[in-house]
């Protein structure tokens, strides 16, 4: 054998190492790869905000998972509360050891957790094995009396580098925070811009925040711009690392609720479960590009696609937040907003405010416009009286099942399915475990390869104020998609 001919077994030994990049790489109808799958997800994090500043507040805390039959036997998860950090504060994190303050030990029934006071910490989580795929958990706060009074709900959220918050604001009587939470061993530095209906606002403070390991930094927006702005597109980077962000909105007189990031940039957008009885929508829009967009303008009601009088479509120019007041649109009925380009597709954020009761007695939540369920969505803390379901279909008739946990105390588990007609949206009240004691999740299931939108909508009224929340509901990213690679000794022949 002579050394041409040993350089190249060497050679081919060696790139055999490589040669399963190579094929996961491949460009679609190369034969090194074939079809991708689905597969479960091994592991998931989750990040749950300081839920409140005020002594009356009143926080639970839901975690569940789905049942999946493809999952692993073994695994857990836990929610650990982390230190709340200045911003010039030198250390922070979950010290060595800590007691985990929520522990789940199977899928398919939630477990919950209470806390009292503004002492509440933020949570950080993890989840693997078998109940790593679709966990979800909730935070619910009741707030009694003073600024922000109402019901604050939001979905603990998955550590990512970008977030658009349209929606925001620094107006009088309003203080909005953006919480920036670090699930790493390593500090992550993070960039906030706000942008207005004239542009980008200069906001110095906002570049390279720092937020140290394992902590959580709350940023005032007023703190960041010296004029107030009623309206804003707030826009989270993370220059390195990444973090979980949620803002909470607090106002002295229409109460308050986190607002969460909305879906991605895209031309087509639906903003899914506008309340029957709404008294004031307001719809706040952000193109990030260097086109302006054109939107029309509809409304996806039980009955079928209308489009509101006056409201026909939506300017929004690059770089600028635009908003627009909608009054009562849904005129009684409960319904979903769907922006589609009129002419060139461009780009878009957006998100509602929407405000029930009156005069005193008005409480406020936030709708952002929301990805498609996907293959499955979950939702925790639903209760036996208060939750409403809207689904949407934007583009054809589709079939949704939703299938009732078990209760956290006790309940036995239902289903029921839902058809959904094409441009409606079907405001329900879900299915409630037979016996249920305590609350329950809620796992969406579309019977079809036709996108549905969801939302949740938890009500608890108090001294006669409509105390409600918005959850919308995408993918659980439960699953993630592998490709399947083989050997592709072809790379050899690829200069």
């Amino acid at each position: 054998m002579n050394r041409t001919t040993l350089s190249l077994i060497a050679a081919a030994a060696a790139l055999a190492a490589v040669t399963g990049f190579a094929a996961v790489n491949a460009p679609a109808g190369d034969d090194g790869v074939t079809a991708a799958k689905r597969l479960p997800v091994e592991r998931t994090r989750l990040l749950c905000p300081e839920p409140s500043t005020s002594d009356l507040a009143e926080t639970t805390y839901t975690a569940f998972t789905p049942k999946s039959e493809a999952a692993g036997r073994a695994g857990g998860a836990a929610l650990f509360p982390v230190v709340k950090q200045l911003t010039d504060a030198p250390q922070g994190g979950k010290g060595k050891g800590a007691k985990p303050f929520l522990t789940q030990k199977e899928p398919g029934k939630p477990v919950s957790g209470e806390e009292s006071g503004a002492e509440a910490p933020t949570l950080i989580g993890s989840a693997d094995g078998r109940l790593a795929p679709g966990w979800t958990a909730q935070q619910t706060t009741s707030v009694s009396a003073g600024a922000g009074r109402g019901l604050h709900g939001t979905n603990c959220t998955a550590p990512d580098t970008d977030f658009w918050f349209p929606g925001a604001s620094t107006a009088k009587g309003r203080n909005d925070y953006v919480h920036l939470m670090n699930p790493d061993d390593a500090a992550a530095v993070v960039d906030i811009e706000l942008y207005g209906p004239g542009g980008a606002l200069k906001a110095e403070v906002g570049e390279s925040i720092q937020i140290q390991p394992r902590s959580s930094v709350p940023v005032l927006l007023s703190t960041l711009t010296p004029k107030p702005q009623t309206n804003l597109t707030m826009h989270v980077t993370a220059r390195s690392g990444r973090v979980a962000a949620a803002v909470q909105s607090s106002d002295d007189e229409l109460g308050g609720d986190w607002l969460p990031a909305a879906a991605d940039p895209a031309p087509r957008l639906v903003l899914p479960g506008i309340p029957k009885d709404a008294t004031s929508v307001r719809l706040v829009a952000f193109a990030p590009g260097a086109d302006d967009a054109d939107l029309k303008v509809q409304l996806a009601s039980p009955t079928g696609s209308i489009t509101p009088a006056g409201h026909e479509t939506l300017h929004v120019k690059s770089g600028m937040t635009t908003a627009v007041d909608l009054g009562d649109v849904t005129k009684g009925e409960a319904g979903s907003l769907v922006l589609t380009p009129t002419e060139d597709p461009v780009p878009v954020v957006a998100a509602l405010r929407v405000t029930r009761g009156k005069g005193a007695k008005q409480e406020t939540a936030f709708i952002p416009a929301t990805a498609p369920v996907g293959a499955r969505a979950t939702v925790a803390d639903n209760r036996a009286k208060g939750t409403t379901l809207s689904l949407t279909a934007p583009d054809k008739t589709t079939r949704v099942k939703v299938t009732a946990s078990p209760g956290t105390e006790a309940g036995e588990p239902t289903s029921k399915t839902y058809t959904v007609k094409q441009g409606t949206t079907l405001a329900v009240t879900p299915p409630v475990p037979a016996g249920l004691k305590g609350s329950y999740a809620l796992t969406l299931e579309p019977q079809s390869d036709a996108p549905v939108h969801a939302s949740r909508m938890l009500e608890i009224p108090e001294n006669g104020i409509p105390m409600f929340t918005i959850q919308s509901l995408p993918d659980d990213r439960g699953t993630v998609e592998v490709p399947k690679a083989k050997q592709d000794l072809k790379v050899l022949q690829r200069g």
